[in-house]
């Protein structure tokens, strides 16, 4: 006759790390749908974009991209975007290792790196303004306007995300939670300077060998 076999003891770790789990496998449909927003974001870009190619040429007898553009601020402003996805690279490597207090000093730098970005495009836009060259000006200038403003606008949202995942990551630290919203963070700034490098490669650059 069979001995009956003593029922296992319940292991109360791992029950909470299959509990991590199982929250941790809600985080795809979020990364899904994440992924669906940036696509409708992309469309939106390539709208705009394919908006001031056909009015890039429309000057009504305004300036020019050659009269308007300093190509080296243009420059120096996309090197400080490049660097500031590098930065938040760092802080999702510290993220890996659970490091709270490094997640935070990159994220910190990361922002401060964005907030130079939108100050020099606002620089930018008021040097523009006050020699006349105002969107109202010619089709090129609505255009242009709307393009770099719209990126403008999307990096200081993203500055202001970035300022509320310091405060979430500073009181609940590196939590499941913490970790899926630093995600799509990542992903939401890498998008933005696939778009710049679109901006400085196809406004600017382009525009200057007109």
């Amino acid at each position: 006759m069979l001995k009956p076999t003593p029922a296992a003891p319940v292991d109360r770790d791992v029950f909470h790390l299959d509990e991590a789990d199982g929250h941790g496998s809600h985080s795809s449909p979020v990364l899904l749908g994440f992924w669906i927003y940036l696509m409708s974001d992309a469309l939106i870009f390539a709208s705009l974009f394919a908006t001031y190619g056909v009015l890039s040429s429309s000057f009504a007898g305004g300036p020019s991209q050659r009269e308007i553009f300093e190509l080296p601020l243009v420059a120096l402003n996309t090197a400080i975007l490049l660097v500031s996805s590098i930065t938040y690279g760092f802080a999702m490597l510290a993220m890996d290792k659970g490091r709270v207090r490094t997640v935070q000093a990159w994220l910190a730098v990361t922002a401060l790196l964005g907030i130079s970005f939108v100050s020099v495009e606002l620089y930018e836009f008021g040097k523009l303004i006050h020699e006349g060259a105002t969107p109202q000006r010619s089709g090129f200038l609505s255009g242009f306007f709307t393009l770099v403003g719209t990126h403008g606008l999307h990096v200081s949202v993203g500055i202001l995300w970035i300022g509320i995942m310091l405060v979430q990551v500073g009181r609940f630290g590196l939590n499941t939670i913490n970790k899926r919203r630093l995600m799509c963070l990542s992903m939401f700034w890498h998008f933005l300077d696939v778009i710049w490098i679109g901006v400085f490669t196809f406004v600017y650059l382009l525009g200057m060998l007109r």
